[in-house]
């Protein structure tokens, strides 16, 4: 596994996923507030297996193989 996500994207992942894991625990959202884990767990480890079956890359260095 190589990188495939640049800075930004992994802070706004990490965000959206706390803010919706957040939102289900308080039960403002419905259990569907729990896919939050996925963006979470993403943005943690720097990468996203849709974006390496779409072959997209927001990371500016190329990280080798």
């Amino acid at each position: 596994m190589k990188t495939n996500e640049g800075t930004i994207d992994r802070a706004l992942r990490v965000i959206a996923g706390l803010v919706l894991i957040a939102l289900a625990a308080t039960g403002t959202v419905g259990v569907w507030g729990w896919v939050g884990v996925v963006p979470l767990a993403t943005g943690l480890i720097g990468w996203c297996p849709a974006y390496t079956l779409l072959g997209i890359s927001t990371c500016p260095m190329k990280a080798s193989k």
